[in-house]
């Protein structure tokens, strides 16, 4: 609703004149009743609704169904309401400082009585613009001064047992509110929670996220947890769900926290399977009984972590677990998997590594043992042919910025181990800083003006693709940051341009069948990368199982030289929206371009291809995968002459490729008698090459005829042992 127009003369067509002086009387008093309503001093403008659209936040929201964007939508049918807590707020970011000059309130029935507006330039610093302890309720509409770029309702009396309920939050001032350039930096939104050693009760402030957190699998709330540097002292901070943890040095040792960041899976009577999505990063640890239990599945990275003792990556009682992933971390102690089934470390250091299951890659790894595959099942490189970590936030002083290390080649080891980490570092206010609420259009507009993204922990629905084209920029997201094309376009599309790095978030996919999720480069990409590659780390798709979505086909990469360092592309096996055409998906992963390096690359359960590979000169270390659950039956699945779709093709064009590591799995849940030809297919050529594969089949759901084409032989029976080829051709 805009604000109502100014009040002007109104003018009616005269009386017809009966004579002369009559009609000239009549103009007479008219004009003199116009000149009294003529102004004395200029008219003013009236004021433009700037807050409609805009990025927003809330210290909380009472359900799924009443986010803090619904006030800020332009729809009265929809609200957002907060916990029945005081005190509670709503803040909107304009975009830019601009001057504000009027506040509407559409209260539904559940209002304030006692609030106030607030101003802020930065985020941070807030002056009173109104305050009332009598609030009526209603539709309220206030006129306030002053300059702001952000505007808050702090709420601190409630006229219900109800939490604040708002149909709209309207700021009206001059010009658009962010027409002009979008402002970088800012606050972190009111998911990011930062601590310092003085901080009061911080275990009591972990215990509380990981109970709301510990089940909530396809939940909506996501937290990033930063500590500053400092050391902390008898902490556990046990991660649930969406949940990522950090220190914020430049070195993990900046940052030591005396006691244990621990992953268990005892909400799942201690099965470690479905321990997905979560992090952490950049920490010292000394755990309490010498050893930090991290037991972990898919999408769960520990990375640039110093742990001054062991590390067990088991539940407790030795349940089931299956994958993970360890990069540029120091482990002083031994690395105990026990019962996790594979698991990929990459440019790390370990004291020393107990067991293997089936499938245990390194790459670049001090102290990992020696190559051994099958029995025991580990595949050793002595360095990472290419790789570059991941981009993280930290402190500098008093000032956030964000570390973009720098590319290694035939790496060895952790990048922080001898000294400061080479690299670049770029101030907070270079990036947009997203928040929950912001759309589509505002976040390309930051792009084209030059500014990186950062996006705050969130669901952030868009209905335009976010388009990456400008060369070195940085797509950072905190606490698993998650992004869902509601109408089926394609969620991001990166240019073929240098550098680009995109990291720690997730992406959804809708109920509109989308073509692609992510793009790397367009169709037909051909520059040349080798110098400055694109990288994907730490972004994971997920199809299904948080309600119904479907995506013909979820990464593509048309860019050369780019560097997917772990992912998790997951078409849903379990949740809601699951089905073999609910959730379909047919294809994964598409490697279109040459010299793409894959390290720790998870992609399950496609209707057809898991990863199809087209370009030249492609490698991959580590590869887990399981095929679809939920194939109905063999037809579902046929592939010409062929039964079933390989888990891993390499196309027939292609004459160089090379992998290490491979694994994957059959569970036909359906029909246990569906059989698979092979999980890899690749053409027989001198350039083509693989070592350590596997093939499984889980307690006899399904089998495997081969391994790799015609090669390796059949899994039989339910005994859940490997089929292995160590060398192809």
């Amino acid at each position: 609703m805009h604000a109502p127009p100014p009040l002007s003369p109104v003018l009616r067509r005269p009386a017809p004149a009966y004579g002369r002086g009559l009609a000239a009387a009549i103009a007479a008093t008219l004009v003199a009743s116009l000149l009294l309503l003529i102004p004395r001093t200029p008219a003013q403008a009236a004021p433009a609704l700037i807050s409609q659209g805009k990025p927003v936040t809330a210290s909380s929201q009472e359900n799924g169904g009443t986010p803090a964007s619904a006030a800020v939508d332009g729809d009265n049918g929809t609200r957002w309401s907060s916990a029945a807590a005081d005190p509670q707020w709503i803040q909107v970011d304009l975009g830019s400082t601009v001057a504000v000059s009027q506040v509407v309130l559409r209260w539904e029935t559940a209002y304030a009585t006692a609030y106030r507006i607030e101003f802020s330039t930065n985020g941070t610093t807030w002056t009173t613009a109104y305050s009332t302890t009598t609030g009526p309720g209603g539709t309220e509409t206030l006129n306030v001064s002053g300059n702001a770029r952000y505007v808050r309702m702090y709420g601190t009396a409630r006229a219900t047992q109800y939490g604040y309920s708002l149909w709209e939050f309207q700021v009206y001032g001059e010009g658009q509110g962010g027409g002009g350039p979008i402002q970088g930096g800012g606050d972190l939104g009111p998911n990011v929670l930062v601590f310092d050693p003085s901080t009061p009760n911080i275990q009591g402030t972990l215990d509380r996220i990981f109970q709301q957190q510990e089940t909530a699998q396809f939940g909506s709330g996501r937290y990033q947890l930063l500590f500053k540097p400092g050391t902390y002292n008898n902490l556990n901070a046990q991660l649930g769900f969406y949940t990522s943890i950090s220190g914020l040095g430049l070195s993990p040792d900046d940052t030591t926290i005396n006691g244990d960041v621990t992953v268990d899976a005892g909400w799942f009577n201690g099965n470690a399977t479905q321990n997905f999505w979560r992090s952490a990063e950049n920490l010292a640890l000394n755990p309490v009984n010498g050893t930090n239990r991290w037991a972990v599945a898919q999408a769960a990275p520990f990375r640039r972590m110093h742990v001054k003792g062991g590390l067990n990556l088991a539940p407790d009682g030795y349940g089931w677990a299956s994958g993970g992933y360890i990069a540029d971390s120091k482990i002083d102690g031994t690395v105990g998997p026990y019962s996790q089934q594979q698991w990929y470390t990459r440019d790390s250091s370990v004291g020393g590594w107990t067991n293997a299951v089936w499938n245990m890659a390194f790459s670049g790894v001090q102290g990992a043992p020696a190559q051994s595959f099958p029995d025991p099942a580990y595949t050793t490189l002595e360095t990472t042919p290419v790789s570059r970590e991941k981009p993280f936030l930290y402190l500098d002083g008093a000032d956030y910025k964000v570390f973009v290390p720098a590319k290694r080649t035939n790496a060895r080891g952790t990048t922080w181990g001898n000294g400061a980490p080479q690299g670049q570092s770029l101030p907070l206010d270079r990036f947009y800083v997203v928040k929950p609420g912001a759309t589509a259009a505002t976040i390309n507009a930051a792009l084209a003006q030059g500014l990186h993204l950062l996006f705050t922990p969130g669901v952030y629905h868009i209905d335009q693709s976010i388009n990456v084209n400008r060369a070195d920029t940085v797509v950072l997201g905190l606490g698993l940051a998650t992004i869902v094309p509601d109408n089926g376009v394609t969620a991001m599309k990166v240019a073929d341009v240098d550098g680009v790095k995109l990291a720690g978030f997730l992406i959804d996919a809708g109920p509109v069948n989308s073509p692609t999720l992510l793009e790397v480069g367009p169709e037909g990409s051909a520059a040349d990368h080798s110098a400055n590659p694109t990288t994907v780390q730490d972004v994971f798709v997920r199809i299904g199982g948080a309600g119904p979505g479907k995506a013909t086909t979820s990464i593509v990469i048309n860019s050369d030289d780019t560097i997917i360092d772990h992912t998790w592309i997951w078409r849903a096996d379990h949740g809601s929206g699951v089905g073999w055409e609910t959730n379909r998906a047919d294809y994964g992963l598409r490697v279109n371009g040459d010299d793409v390096l894959a390290t720790g690359l998870f992609v399950e359960h496609f209707n057809k291809y898991d990863v199809e590979w087209n370009g030249e000169r492609g490698r991959t270390i580590f590869f887990q995968n399981e095929k679809a659950y939920d194939a109905p039956n063999q037809a579902a699945i046929q592939n010409g002459s062929i039964k079933g779709y390989a888990a891993y093709k390499v196309a027939d064009s292609v004459n160089d490729h090379e992998g290490w590591a491979l694994g994957s799995y059959c569970n036909y849940t359906s029909d246990t008698n569906i059989r698979q030809d092979h999980g890899f297919q690749a053409p027989v050529k001198a350039g083509v090459r693989f070592h350590n594969l596997l093939v499984v089949s889980l307690g006899g759901m399904g089998q495997y005829n081969h391994v790799i084409n015609s090669t390796g032989s059949p899994t039989s029976g339910s005994s859940t042992i490997p089929s292995t080829v160590t060398s192809f051709p």
